[in-house]
C-alpha cells in the first residue's frame, strides 16, 4: 500500500515539474522579445503596454520596430483628431490648436515615411534606410514638442488636455526611435531583402 502511494506521489511530482517547466518554454516569442527590448526603452512601461497588446507580428527586431512606428502613427492620428475637436474663445489658444494640428499632420507624414522605409529594408541600403528612419522619427518627435511649445504661455484646461495627450504620444514615439536604433544595432540578426 505504501509503495502504490509513493508511486502516485512520485507521478504527481513529475507531472507538476513538467507542467511548470513547459509553461516557461511555451511563452510566445513575441512577449519575450517585447519584454527584453522594452526593458531599456526611454519609457519601458509604456513600451511594454503598447507593444504587448499589439495584434500584428512582433517576432523579430524588425517587426517590433515596425509595430512601434505603427502604434505611434495611430496615436498621432488620434491626437490630431482630439486637438482638432477642441474649441476656444481665445485667439491665441485657437492659433496654438491650429498649429498643433498642423504639427501632428507633419508628424504623421514622417512616421508614414518611416514605416514605408522599414517595410523595404535591403542589405545594400540598410545603413541609409536606417538613417532615414531615425531622422524621420526624430522629426516627428520635434513636431510633437513644437506642438507643446505653442501652449507654453497659455493656462487652462485646453493646455492641460493637449499636454497630456501629446506628452503620451511623444513618449510612444521616443520608444519607437529607441526600437529603430536597436534594430540598427542588431542588423546582423535580421533578414533584409537582397
Amino acid at each position: 500500500m505504501h509503495l502504490s502511494l509513493l508511486v502516485i506521489l512520485l507521478l504527481l511530482f513529475v507531472s507538476t515539474i513538467s507542467t511548470h517547466g513547459s509553461e516557461k518554454h511555451t511563452a510566445p516569442p513575441k512577449h519575450d522579445l517585447v519584454r527584453t527590448s522594452c526593458v531599456h526603452a526611454s519609457y519601458p512601461n509604456i513600451c511594454l503596454r503598447t507593444l504587448s497588446s499589439y495584434s500584428g507580428p512582433a517576432n523579430t527586431p524588425r517587426d517590433l520596430a515596425r509595430a512601434a512606428v505603427k502604434v505611434s502613427l495611430s496615436r498621432a492620428g488620434r491626437a490630431s483628431d482630439f486637438v482638432s475637436q477642441l474649441r476656444s474663445h481665445s485667439k491665441r489658444e485657437e492659433g496654438a490648436l491650429n498649429d498643433c494640428v498642423e504639427q501632428m499632420g507633419d508628424s504623421m507624414e514622417e512616421l508614414s515615411k518611416t514605416l514605408e522605409e522599414l517595410h523595404h529594408l535591403r542589405s545594400g541600403d540598410f545603413r541609409w534606410q536606417m538613417s532615414n528612419a531615425q531622422t524621420w522619427v526624430s522629426a516627428a518627435l520635434t513636431n510633437e514638442d513644437t506642438c507643446l511649445d505653442g501652449f507654453k504661455e497659455i493656462d487652462g484646461k485646453i493646455r492641460s488636455d493637449v499636454k497630456k495627450k501629446i506628452t503620451n504620444l511623444a513618449r510612444i514615439t521616443s520608444n519607437a526611435l529607441y526600437l529603430i536604433n536597436l534594430l540598427d544595432e542588431s542588423r546582423g540578426k535580421i533578414n533584409v531583402q537582397t
